[in-house]
This record gives C-alpha cells, sequence and structure tokens, in this order.
C-alpha cells in the first residue's frame, strides 16, 4: 500500500487532522506520514490525548508507530487489519474521551464483530463534544446510514480534574440497508430544554443559571439540574436541548473559575440561537463530524449555518484517503454540503 502524506498545519491546523488520518489510515490500510502536527496550537505536536489516540488506533488494528513522543510533530503510521474486540483506554489526563472514542469509532464499525471501547479521561471537556452529544445528537445522526453504536456514561469527569469514564458498544456497520445520511430539513414542532450540571459546587450557580436560561428569548421549555456527586473535582456546564421528533442537538458551554454565569448562558443561547435562525438542520459542531461516515457510504447530504475550518480541512483530509468529493452549495445563512462519489 501507498502512503498519504498530510501536512497538519494546513486549514484549522489542529489535533483534528491527525484524528481524521488515523481513523481513514485504518479504515484504508494505507501507511500515513503527517508532519506540523497541531502546528497552529499554542502548544504544538501531540499531547497526552494525542498519544492516546495513536496507542489506541495502533492497538485497534495491531499497527506501528513511530515517533508517538510527547510534542512530537512528525508520526509515522502503519496499520494493520482492523480487529474487532473489547478495548480500555486511559488517557491519565481531564483530555477528552469522545475524541478519542471519535478516532475510533469510523475504522471498528468496519470490523466484523461487536466491539465494546471503554476510555478514562474528561467526558465534560471545554473544546470537545461532551458525552451528551455523542448520545444525544451524533450517534442518532450517524445511525440513519447504519452505522449502530450505544453508549454509556459511567462517571463524569470535568476538566481540569478528568476522571471521567464512557464506554462505547459499536455494533457492525449495516451497509446493505441503502441508507444514507441526509440531514436538510428542519422541523418546525419544537421544545427547547435547559440542562446545568454542577459538581462539587454551591446551590446558587445551578439556580442562577438555571433562572438566566428561562429568562432567555428562546422559551425554554423547562431547566433539569443535575448536581453530580462522584465527580473527582468541580464542574459546571449549561445545556440547551432543541428537540424535534427526528433528532436533538445539544449545545454547551462550560463555566470556569472569574467566568460568571452570565457569560456562561450567553455563550449557550448564542450558538442555539443562531442554528433557529438559519433554519438549518446540523450545527457546526456536528457538521464535520459527519464527513467520514458519508464518505463510507459515498453519498449523503446535510444543511449547516457554518462553513468551519473544521469542516473544510476535514473535508480535504477525507479526499486524500478516499475516492470521494464533496460539493458546497451556499445559500443566505446556510450551507449544504453534498458527498459526491466521482
Amino acid at each position: 500500500m501507498d502512503t498519504v502524506f498530510i501536512d497538519g498545519s494546513k486549514g484549522e491546523g489542529g489535533g483534528q487532522i491527525l484524528r481524521t488520518s488515523l481513523t481513514l489510515s485504518c479504515i484504508t490500510g494505507r501507511s500515513l506520514h503527517i508532519e506540523n502536527i497541531r502546528a497552529a496550537r499554542r502548544n504544538p505536536g501531540l499531547a497526552n490525548q494525542h498519544l492516546i489516540c495513536v496507542r489506541a488506533a495502533c492497538q485497534i488494528c495491531n499497527g506501528q508507530a513511530q515517533g508517538a513522543t510527547k510534542g512530537s510533530r512528525i508520526l509515522d503510521f502503519q496499520p494493520g487489519p482492523v480487529r474487532s474486540g473489547d478495548y480500555h483506554f486511559d488517557i491519565g489526563s481531564a483530555g477528552s474521551a469522545s475524541l478519542v472514542i471519535q478516532t475510533l469509532l469510523p475504522a471498528l464499525f468496519l470490523a466484523d464483530k461487536t466491539s465494546t471501547v471503554t476510555v478514562t479521561g474528561g467526558t465534560h471537556n471545554p473544546m470537545a463534544p461532551p458525552f451528551d452529544f455523542l448520545d444525544e445528537t451524533f450517534l442518532p445522526a450517524i445511525a440513519t446510514a447504519g452505522f449502530q453504536g450505544d453508549c454509556k456514561l459511567i462517571k463524569h469527569g470535568f476538566y481540569p480534574a478528568g476522571g471521567g469514564k464512557i464506554t462505547f458498544n459499536i455494533q457492525p456497520w449495516q451497509k446493505n440497508k441503502g441508507k444514507i445520511i441526509d440531514l436538510c430539513h428542519t422541523n418546525t414542532e419544537l421544545q427547547i430544554h435547559g440542562r446545568i450540571f454542577t459538581a462539587k459546587l454551591p446551590e446558587h450557580v445551578a439556580q442562577r443559571q438555571s433562572k438566566l436560561l428561562l429568562q432567555s428569548d428562546l422559551k425554554i421549555h423547562n431547566v433539569e439540574h443535575i448536581d453530580v456527586k462522584e465527580s473527582d473535582g468541580p464542574g459546571n456546564c449549561a445545556m440547551i436541548r432543541i428537540c424535534s421528533c427526528e433528532r436533538t442537538t445539544v449545545f454547551t458551554a462550560f463555566g470556569k473559575r472569574g467566568k460568571s454565569s452570565e457569560q456562561v448562558i450567553s455563550e449557550v443561547t448564542s450558538l442555539a440561537e443562531k442554528i433557529l435562525a438559519s433554519d438549518t438542520a446540523v450545527d457546526r459542531f456536528l457538521a464535520d463530524q459527519l464527513l467520514i461516515y458519508m464518505a463510507l457510504t459515498k453519498a449523503g447530504s446535510f444543511t449547516t449555518n457554518e462553513l468551519s475550518s473544521h469542516l473544510q480541512t476535514n473535508m480535504e483530509v477525507i479526499k486524500k484517503f478516499l475516492s470521494v468529493d464533496f460539493n458546497v452549495e451556499h445559500q443566505e445563512q446556510a450551507y449544504r454540503i453534498i458527498c459526491l462519489s466521482p
């Protein structure tokens, strides 16, 4: 097999380039050489979380990696055949368990038997999909194309303490069902719900944030407060769940020391307001994650309210490995992304 060369400084220049490249290397069996890893980040090169992704990719396909050391900006990866199994990975920090899972999922969907992946680390982190997003938004979206999996939150892990745990059960891809991802239509029958997580924080934090959510212009139906008892450290996040009979879209903003409840709620309501105003079906966080699954089916489309750098970069990386193309149609506040088979 030939080697795919990836420049990690292109586009958004972050860890997503590495994760997408690893999973596509596993899927195609093509070796990977990636340079300038995370070149656009404040601390470039491989961090603990990215090293776990590399080691996890090696484990699921008996692969070999050179350059898999902390801070390394160059990696060579040679995959073997992907194997189903029961896998356990410990990030050893508050690094995102979700991002490790998302590195492995596309490849394990193509294995011949069911797999289980358990990851210990951060489950609710800024700059990464929280568990609720995976469970309520991401998995149902890819299930429409025959990618069936379910996940369970065993323990919450907030940044910076970490220590959380999630587990995924992954079924072999039902590729003979003839389904594709088609998320272009919005539903006018919506209910909007709030959810506040607090761990080791005073009660007034949740009370303040709940009040602010209910006072927003979003006409939130109700606000659920989850007081997390088993967390290793303090944590806070506010969620808005936009629910229809077809799907749920989860938006999240995280609290931290020195950040007011007003700032947290303003951040999460702004995300929800933008998607609602655009009348599109997929938010920018889900958009770039759907691309690999569309590429595997060589079809599919969705509408989104933002053509993010993550989305555009992921398109380019995927095209390096797979014989597909993506067409982007722009209409007012909406973009329609279509996967094409040459």
